[in-house]
């Protein structure tokens, strides 16, 4: 039996159902789990002092594109809206292979990880050069995050009125095939999986209707979630109405992509009827604050959705587009952004990270995992309050309002992948270099 007690945090921020706060608390985790919270708590296993600090969950990530972390800032992609700025990248990506994406999802992992971060899905839909799924997934395992990777797809190419280059779509019969060996191999129902397989194929202008359909059935025989992305901006629109007569909605609705075990990425443009779909068939929503600003693509009405009871989560997006993963930053975002469409009561510092925790959580399907509850599994972040970022504050537990946006300590499954703010799992100064080698030879 492992044992770690967490002790005298400033506060314990729980994001439970009731938000409990504890002042000068401890918590202690065992095997992996989240044992007891209280006050003098003693033990003989390791003790991590929390004086200064607050601990929260450990924050969520329901979108991502990790391979782009390796391309980030990519000139005469910067100032692109979404078809212009893929259309940039899209021949970079061809050249990626199976070292790239390795080492560019172990990039964006740190980076998560070092925000806040225990859990992060990835959405991956181009397998150039040999690439695959395993690729990502093997990145996670050395970094120590939880990990929901999906199995996206592109098969619409150019010539076939899509939107990607020819050379990185796929037959739908092998997308589906190894949709089947990926889930087979990695996917664990189990609670406290460290590994959870989706299927996602790429979005509306990327793949057929037969592919969405079949994606749908599959991913219900096998028992995982869908994601794609949906309603990203007015382009967005623009396609789906004009290549399928309906809203992206509808067009959802019609294939199978709605339920409890679907979400969608952006969600921008959806409008209320749109919204009321969403809210009766508990389909979710990853809120990607930052890549939507990057992009123009404008500000997802996540107050209504919040309101009408919509699943939402945060997601930093890809880092060709955002071009930073900082989960708390992007937390951060997401609150004043509803702010500056809503007013400045739309939405709370405190309800941002539950969004950015316990919301992420509901999203992915994780019951297990989201909050700070007895039981549940220790994904558990510390913020030290006591530097610079927070002095002068009133409330250090309003982290997103005046704190840190690097983690001091970070546990995942009762692991510590962070400590003292540096990663403990892989040499990351090693890392960095290897990450910019790779993209110089990309740039030559």
């Amino acid at each position: 039996m492992s044992e770690i007690l967490i002790r005298n945090a400033d506060t314990i921020l729980t994001v439970d159902a009731a938000g409990t706060e504890l002042a000068g608390a401890d918590l202690r985790i065992r095997d992996g789990v989240i044992a007891e919270l209280g006050h003098g708590l003693e033990t003989a296993g390791r003790v991590i002092e929390a004086r200064g600090c607050v601990v929260t969950p450990g924050l969520v990530n329901t979108h991502h594109h990790l391979y782009q972390t390796l391309t980030r800032a990519v000139p005469g992609g910067q100032d692109a809206l979404l078809f212009g700025w893929l259309k940039t990248l899209y021949p970079i990506w061809a050249r990626f292979g199976p070292e790239e994406m390795f080492v560019s999802a172990q990039a964006g992992l740190a980076e998560l990880a070092l925000s806040g971060c225990t859990m992060t899905s990835d959405h991956l839909y181009l397998y150039p050069n040999g690439a695959r799924l395993d690729d990502t997934i093997a990145a996670a395992q050395e970094v120590g995050l939880r990990f929901h990777p999906t199995r996206g797809a592109m098969s619409i190419g150019e010539s076939a009125g899509g939107l990607p280059p020819d050379a990185l779509v796929e037959r739908e019969a092998a997308i589906l095939e190894d949709c089947i060996r990926v889930v087979d191999a990695f996917h664990d129902p189990r609670p406290g999986a460290m590994v959870r397989v989706g299927i996602a194929p790429c979005s509306p202008f990327s793949v057929s209707r037969d592919l969405m359909r079949e994606a749908a059935l599959l991913a219900r025989d096998k028992g995982v979630m869908l994601h794609t992305h949906l309603a990203e901006n007015d382009e967005d629109i623009a396609y789906s109405l004009a290549n399928f007569g309906c809203r992206p909605g509808q067009y959802a609705e019609d294939l199978g992509w709605t339920g409890p075990d679907v979400w969608h990425a952006h969600c921008v443009k959806i409008d209320a009827q749109e919204i009321d779909l969403f809210a009766r068939s508990q389909t979710g929503v990853a809120h990607c604050p930052c890549s939507n600003c990057r992009l123009g693509s404008g500000i997802a009405p996540v107050r209504a959705m919040r309101d009408r009871g919509v699943k939402v989560g945060l997601g930093v997006d890809g880092s060709a587009s955002n071009d930073a993963g900082n989960l708390v930053a992007e937390a951060r975002q997401a609150m004043l952004l509803q702010r500056v469409a809503q007013g400045a009561d739309a939405m709370s510092a405190r309800e941002a990270l539950e969004i950015a925790t316990r919301g992420g959580a509901q999203v992915l399907g994780r019951t297990d995992c989201g909050s700070l509850d007895l039981g549940k599994r220790a994904d558990i972040a510390v913020w030290d309050v006591s530097g610079v970022e927070s002095a002068g504050s009133w409330d250090k537990a309003a982290l997103l309002l005046a704190g840190p946006t690097r983690v001091r300590d970070l546990f995942v499954e009762g692991k510590q992948v962070v400590a003292g703010g540096v990663l403990t799992t892989v040499d990351l100064p090693l890392l960095v270099e290897r990450q910019n080698r790779l993209a110089r030879r990309l740039m030559g």
